[in-house]
């Protein structure tokens, strides 16, 4: 055998050996194959897509255009898939190449499938916001969050079986190790727990103006597993472990069904007792046929002269608003002074004012 017959079958074999047993044209073929999925990926993403989309944002239907909005991005994997199984059909499937492009074919079929699952959801979960009526808000996204994590854990136990790796041993490992974590994770737990019978017993829920003695005072915008994060009136966000929720008192103000005027006004001592019950009996009447004072049995309100102060008569004014929305409160709170500055011009009286009088005496 000469050099060059020697040369031409080392080229030969180079071909036909290629990289890690695959031939150079079963390489090419699938490099070949791979550029062409992810031209055609696009093509889908940039005109077919396009199209679905324009069709489907013509039916006037919200639940559609959000059902397509959030399967875009698996719709894109999926030309890769279409095209992966083509190359599996393509080598012989008992050959440890076409073995592997078999298993990669039903991992990248898997994670579409429990991709779309996942997506789907997310529309989908819209039909979960009737369960508000039963339970909290809080509860159901924590019930849609939880399908979540189910369908990822899921798909990834199925990606595993498909390689081969039982789930079993593993889940039995990670039990043991579960139980060294929980010793030492005492605090996540006992927050897990208090979020959830936050959630059960509506102690609040999102949305809610809370007061948290001791700790802070503002609007409940997540409850999560871990803490629970609060909105203060200064905008200022602050996060509380939520095992605080379950040993301490909480004032759920939003809970209320009224919001409550407690005023006292000061008279001046020459007021005399004809003024003095003119005006209490026109804020009373004020009170009472207004609409926006809540006066029933339940709530009642006083208008009434409550003591003689060291500077003053005062009068206790103390109602209830037929609102608990804080703007339309102070409205209503501002209506009721301007009336009671109106009554005090009008009867001829003068609010009090802190004063002291000094007697010197003559030698």
């Amino acid at each position: 055998m000469n050099l060059i017959e020697y040369f031409h079958i080392q080229i030969l074999n180079v071909f036909k050996d290629g990289v890690f047993g695959i031939s150079l044209f079963d390489l090419t073929i699938i490099i070949i194959s791979i550029i062409f999925a992810l031209l055609v990926r696009s093509l889908v993403a940039r005109i077919l897509l396009n199209k679905v989309k324009i069709i489907i944002s013509k039916t006037g239907n919200k639940i559609d255009d959000k059902l397509f909005e959030a399967l875009l991005p698996p719709l894109r994997l999926l030309p890769i898939v279409i095209v992966f199984l083509a190359i599996t059909l393509y080598f012989d499937i008992e050959s440890t190449l076409g073995l592997y492009f078999q298993k990669i074919n039903n991992t990248l079929a898997t994670i579409f499938v429990f991709w779309i699952i996942h997506q789907a959801l997310i529309p989908f979960s819209n039909l979960f916001n009737k369960l508000e009526k039963i339970l909290t808000k809080g509860l159901v996204l924590w019930i849609i969050k939880s399908l979540k994590y189910l369908i990822i854990f899921l798909g990834v136990v199925a990606v595993l079986e498909v390689w081969g790796i039982k789930i079993g041993p593993v889940i039995a490992g990670l039990g043991l190790f579960g139980v060294a974590v929980a010793l030492g994770a005492q605090d996540l737990f006992k927050n897990l727990i208090s979020g959830i019978m936050i959630l059960l017993e509506k102690r609040f829920q999102l949305g809610d103006v809370i007061n948290v003695p001791g700790h802070t005072e503002g609007t409940v915008e997540h409850i999560g597993f871990r803490s629970t994060l609060i909105r203060k009136f200064d905008s200022t966000p602050i996060t509380i472990p939520n095992y605080i929720f379950a040993e301490a008192p909480i004032l759920n103000y939003s809970n209320r069904n009224y919001r409550r005027i407690n005023w006292v006004i000061g008279l001046e001592y020459g007021s005399t007792l004809d003024q003095i019950k003119s005006f209490t009996e026109s804020i009373s009447s004020y009170l009472a046929n207004n609409k926006s004072f809540m006066v029933n049995e339940n709530y009642k309100s006083f208008v009434r002269l409550e003591k003689f102060n060291d500077s003053s008569i005062d009068i206790l004014v103390l109602c209830f608003t037929s609102t608990k929305d804080w703007d339309k409160y102070l409205e209503i709170k501002e209506d009721l002074g301007l009336f009671i500055k109106e009554k005090i011009e009008e009867l001829g009286l003068s609010f009090a004012f802190p004063t002291r009088s000094i007697f010197i005496e003559k030698e």
